[in-house]
């Protein structure tokens, strides 16, 4: 049988959220993770989300999968036995770093440890020159001398970086053959194919986190498919990476590394496509799960987006702390402040929020489920915002009363306070913490945050969005339809591409037209083979950057280059649209001073294109609410009473005025005094701030 019926499936620290599509009908299921074996619940949610469409297993077109469990594998140490292969002399690479400290003045800093200790970090004899030349020739008798000691170390996986590998892969793969020739069942990550870029340690710490999660995503990724195929699904299954582009299930499998912040990343996809069809020209991404809490900027309907990230920060806000992952990926701040995220108080009496979470096992106390600690959902529902009949579609069941013991114990007799009071200050915390995380990101990147909209959506972002734009000095939030399962409804709105980026040194006044047209060529050759496994056909899009400085220069910048063959005429338009560029951010150029390219990237991805922006829709009668709920306003602790709408009776032109909560399965939308709510045509909520609150 065919359709179109698309699945997204998100799998995040809490929550396992789908979004089936079945043409114009929409359908959504949250559930509980199971962490031991994440594919248990996606296949429960599989066969709860078709039977209530309606439709059987067969029927499925297409499957878009993102998850986290690369990334929390990482943060809680729990990947494969790892070796590294180096060339000698740099052993240390990892454990160097950048030479810096990133908390200038802490005594007792906290440095990011290697994924792969130093016993395990294994020198080999050969020397590759920067263009590629063979300055030492491999010592293959070195690597076989290896051998025994990966079966005593008990080693997984193997990572093999090699100095200047990107220039020249001969010893890496040579070495790879080695090793493989006797032990095929290791996986091994070679950084000539995982990061083909200079810059040691970014290279070396990304192969080693490609190598420390490739068994865990294998096994896990293939499990899943097995499972799919005995539920009766034979549909392709793509995957969400981080840049925001979806990739196959051979290239997930052996570059693991790219689906870090895969969840994130489609909903930063989703709240572009929601700022379109509002006409929101500057937009904070704002989503909030039981996890995280994650920020994205996006401008004129482009999310900014980077070359690297960190993951693992030993100090919640500073650069430099955590393992350096150089891969395309949506640049976003992301912070421990989701639902399940713990409060505590330490000896200065202090209420901290996150980044430690209960997760799903046990979860916050309401779950019911051995919980012990103080969590920001607890405080939701303390505090009357969440109605326990609609938690999760009443897949979980809440428990108000256990909230208000772990607040009073845990923050409470701590502070001296009563439960309620204990509530009020940790959504108060949590709320600044979101919102100061937004101002320093948005300083950062040079933007200015006068005029957002905030888009909110997750689990949790709608009940805090509000207050979020209060703090932030903004007046609009949009709650989109689906909104607690937003990113596995970004997933489905995901183009197919992919991303190949390598390193090759050559000056503008040197200019290599032959090699560089040849690279390039060859570079869009890969990325066009995965694009094409999911595209068989049709129109590809292609786009291509170099990464060029001046000479003597630490750090470059990213300059559009033509996706043609390059001529000696192209080589003044480099020119020229890296003096503009270069000009713009910095606001000057440097006159005399020859320019240099890096590294090269090119794009190959199947076109999509942005919503329409929807019309005004015309005034509706709102009809009177479903009831009415004692809900504790946390800025001022005081009792009102909400108006309960539930969001399937809410048409477009209905307005409904503040308090109120707007109930649906997957999530709330608290709406302050100071705000009132209109249904836009789409169905969007559109809330607007009328007063300072």
């Amino acid at each position: 049988m065919t359709s179109n019926a698309r699945l997204g499936i998100d799998i995040g620290g809490t929550f396992t959220d789908l979004a089936l599509e079945v043409g114009q009908q929409h359908f959504a299921h949250k559930l509980l993770t199971t962490p031991r074996a994440p594919e248990r619940a996606v296949i429960s949610g599989v066969r709860r989300i078709l039977s209530e469409a309606g439709i059987e297993p067969d029927a499925l077109s297409l499957i878009i999968h993102g998850t986290t469990l690369a990334t929390n594998a990482i943060i809680e140490r729990k990947g494969a036995r790892t070796a590294l292969l180096v060339t000698e002399g740099f052993r240390d690479s990892v454990e160097m770093a950048y030479e810096n400290r990133f908390e200038q003045y802490d005594l007792e800093i906290e440095r990011p440890k290697p994924l792969v200790p130093r016993y395990l970090r294994w020198p080999v004899s050969e020397r590759m020159g920067p263009a590629g030349q063979i300055w030492t020739a491999l010592d293959e008798a070195g690597v076989r001398g290896l051998l025994p000691k990966l079966k005593e170390e008990k080693i997984e996986s193997v990572a093999i970086g090699f100095l200047h590998a990107y220039a020249n892969p001969a010893n890496e793969c040579r070495a790879a053959e080695i090793i493989s020739a006797t032990r095929p069942d290791l996986s091994i990550s070679l950084s000539s194919e995982v990061c083909p870029e200079v810059r040691e340690y970014e290279r070396l710490s990304t192969t080693c986190a490609n190598a420390y999660v490739q068994p865990l995503m294998s096994r896990y990724l293939l499990e899943l498919e097995a499972e799919l195929k005995n539920t009766g699904i034979a549909c392709p299954l793509l995957l969400m990476m981080s840049s925001g582009g979806l990739t196959t299930l051979a290239t997930g499998i052996k570059f693991p590394i790219r689906l870090i912040d895969s969840g994130p990343a489609g909903g930063a996809i989703l709240a572009r496509d929601i700022a379109a069809v509002c006409g929101a020209q500057s937009v904070l991404s704002f989503d909030m799960g039981g996890t995280t809490a994650k920020i994205c900027l996006i401008d004129n309907g482009v999310a900014q987006t980077s070359r690297g990230f960190e993951v693992a920060r030993a100090y919640r806000h500073s650069r430099g702390s955590g393992l350096p992952i150089r891969i395309p990926a949506v640049e976003m701040v992301e912070i421990g402040a989701g639902g399940g995220s713990i409060a505590t108080v330490d000896s200065m009496r202090r209420i901290n929020v996150g980044p430690e979470s209960a997760g799903a096992e046990p979860g916050p106390a309401c779950y019911g489920l051995g919980g012990k600690s103080a969590t920001v959902t607890d405080a939701d529902v303390r505090l009357g915002r969440v109605d326990p009949k609609y938690f999760a579609g009443g897949a979980v069941q809440l428990l108000p009363d256990k909230s208000g013991e772990v607040l009073a114990a845990n923050v409470g007799a701590v502070l001296n306070v009563d439960d309620i009071e204990a509530a009020c200050m940790v959504v108060e915390i949590v709320n600044e913490n979101m919102a100061n995380a937004a101002r320093v990101h948005t300083v950062e990147r040079g933007k200015d945050m006068t005029g957002r909209t905030i888009i909110a959506f997750g689990g949790a972002a709608p009940l805090h969005g509000a207050r979020m734009a209060e703090k932030l000095g903004l007046n609009r939030v949009i709650v989109p339809t689906g909104a607690g399962v937003g990113s596995a409804i970004g997933f489905l709105r995901a183009p197919i591409s992919y991303e190949v980026v390598r390193s090759r040194f050559t000056r503008l006044n040197d200019f290599e037209l032959t090699g560089i047209n040849d690279m390039l060529a060859d570079m869009h050759a890969e990325a066009e083979g995965v694009v094409r496994l999911g595209v068989p056909k049709g129109k590809l899009f292609q786009s291509r950057t170099a990464d060029m400085r001046y000479v003597g220069q630490g750090h470059e910048i990213s300059v559009p280059v033509p996706v043609r063959a390059l001529t000696q005429v192209d080589i003044n338009l480099l020119q020229e649209s890296f003096d503009e560029s270069y000009s713009r951010q910095y606001g000057r150029t440097i006159p005399g001073v020859d320019v240099e390219i890096l590294s090269w990237t090119v794009t190959v991805s199947h076109p999509t294109e942005l919503p329409t922006q929807s019309p005004e829709p015309e005034q509706a009668k709102t009809p009177p609410p479903s009831g009415w709920r004692r809900v504790i306003d946390g800025s001022s602790g005081s009792a009102v009473d909400f108006a309960v709408h539930p969001r399937v009776m809410l048409k477009a032109g209905m307005k409904i005025e503040g308090p109120a909560l707007i109930v649906e399965d997957a999530t709330t939308t608290l709406v302050p005094s100071h705000f009132d709510a209109n249904i836009n045509s789409v169905g969007f909520i559109i809330m607007n701030r009328h007063e300072a609150g």
